[in-house]
């Protein structure tokens, strides 16, 4: 036993308070000094019951009490149509933190079973490696996102999100084994590991691009309520105002929609393409819409040409389960219960997979339907490296809270990663212009309508995480595992 053992009674309540602690590092709070402080305490509860207990326990209260806080959002659109779905919103949101928290239970029990802290760095980094891959994965607030708002968080462009994890997890263990052993040699390896995260991210930051005589792009932000956009009253009011705003002022070169920003199918919107066009005048533009074939209903979006009809189409691939599908849609249907923004029993059908637009004189750009922006995978596996990064997202969904801004934290993430600036038109904010080192440029704010006019930055050089995307990292928290399986303590009786 080590040391004095906290009660049974005790130990969930205080992992839970920790990981709500660490979930301060998310958007909106931002205060990640303190959420470093909440990872630190949830790695210490672990060291205090290692090797006589499990670890899962306490590793599955931390985890629910991090995504608990950290994806409270989740609340928000069951309350859209509360009258029909509000009342899932207490059982979605414990059921989703509970069940990421499984994720993280493993990792702490896995780490009690080798008896040795640092196992848990390979451990750790590995259950967030599967919770980015796992069914359909649901990569959202991962471990180093705590340092989005620091410029630690520019290592993904070198190690990606999981080689950061790796980092991060190690920043804790070793902070506990000084507090543990009273080494300051263990306290000052931490304060470099800081310290080199940090400075060594200032120093590869990419420095601001020249944007003199580059295209100048358009987001159109229509401000159109969740609870209002489909009302029939409200559908031209706010059809009308994007078309206002894509003929405001000077003209761009290219203008870019929200995520289902026109009001009808595809096959029926010829109409309003038109509209469009006129009023956008000799440039492309890109518009989120919905279509249907052979009796499949599709997320996409619509890249539209001046002075044709012909237009380019991606449909989204990456869909959102219980949101725009329903896994076992017929036994769930039994029971009432439907996704939140589907259109046909069993959800929207996935697309083939990432596509490119050609959009001419600026380039090629990687189309991101709402979500598909939270996964690196997705942004990795493109079939050629575009020369930007398009996401046309509708966060009206998520609440004017928390997830919009961890929404446009991820979207910054992508950029820094791949090196490519990020154009997001998002339906009630925040739309904005990312360059390459994940600088928000311009941007609208969250709950206004308007348009945001500034010129496109130019592509930065494939960065190292871009060329070899997550076998690197997947390969060390391989090794560092099987290491520490093979070199495991004993673990001697329980003496609780």
């Amino acid at each position: 036993m080590r040391d004095t053992v906290i009660g049974p009674y005790a130990r969930l309540p205080l992992a839970i308070g920790a990981g709500a602690l660490f979930a301060l590092g998310q958007a909106p709070f931002d205060l990640w000094p303190v959420a470093l402080c909440g990872l630190v305490a949830g790695v210490w509860l672990l060291d205090r019951h290692m090797p006589a207990h499990s670890g899962a326990g306490i590793g599955w209260g931390f985890g629910l009490g991090y995504f608990a806080l950290a994806l409270s959002w989740i609340y928000e659109p069951f309350q859209i149509d509360a009258a029909a779905t509000g009342w899932m919103a207490p059982f979605a949101v414990v059921g989703l933190a509970g069940g990421l928290a499984l994720f993280w239970a493993l990792a702490f029990w896995a780490t009690a079973r080798t008896g040795r802290l640092w196992a848990l760095i390979p451990f750790f980094a590995g259950a967030e490696l599967m919770r980015t891959y796992v069914l359909t994965g649901f990569p959202w607030a991962l471990l180093p996102y705590v340092w989005a708002p620091t410029n630690a968080i520019q290592w993904v462009s070198v190690v990606g999100p999981h080689g950061l994890s790796l980092l991060t997890a190690g920043v804790a263990v070793l902070v506990v084994q000084a507090l543990r052993r009273r080494n300051l040699g263990f306290g000052a390896g931490a304060a470099a590991l800081v310290a080199g995260l940090i400075g060594g991210g200032a120093l590869i930051k990419p420095a601001p691009q020249d944007l003199a005589d580059r295209p100048v792009v358009r987001l159109i932000q229509p401000n159109a309520p969740q609870q209002e956009k489909w009302r029939r009253d409200m559908i031209p009011v706010f059809f009308n105002r994007q078309v206002d705003l894509t003929a405001a002022g000077p003209p761009a070169d290219l203008v870019v929609w929200s995520e289902t920003a026109l009001p009808m199918l595809l096959a029926n919107a010829g109409e309003a393409l038109a509209v469009i066009r006129d009023a956008a005048g000799p440039v492309p533009v890109v518009v989120g819409v919905q279509r249907e074939e052979a009796g499949n209903y599709y997320n996409s979006l619509v890249a539209v040409q001046p002075g044709t009809e012909v237009y380019q189409y991606y449909d989204k691939h990456h869909l959102v389960p219980f949101g725009e599908y329903m896994p076992m849609a017929s036994v769930f249907a039994r029971f009432n219960i439907f996704g939140l923004a589907t259109r046909a029993e069993g959800g929207y059908a996935a697309g083939p997979g990432p596509a490119l637009l050609d959009l001419g004189p600026l380039g090629r750009a990687l189309p991101l339907i709402c979500y598909e922006a939270v996964f690196p995978q997705d942004v990795g596996t493109a079939p050629e490296r575009p020369d930007m990064l398009l996401q046309i997202t509708n966060d009206a969904w998520f609440g004017t809270w928390s997830g919009p801004y961890q929404h446009l934290v991820q979207a910054r993430i992508r950029a820094i990663e791949q090196g490519l600036p990020m154009l997001r038109s998002a339906n009630t904010g925040v739309s904005a212009v990312i360059d390459g080192g994940g600088r928000v440029l311009a941007s609208l704010p969250l709950g206004v309508a308007g348009k945001l006019d500034h010129p496109l930055p130019p592509p930065l050089p494939p960065t190292i995480y871009a060329r070899t995307g997550d076998l690197p990292a997947f390969a060390l928290i391989a090794m560092l595992a099987a290491a520490a399986v093979i070199t495991r303590r004993r673990r001697p009786p329980n003496t609780d």
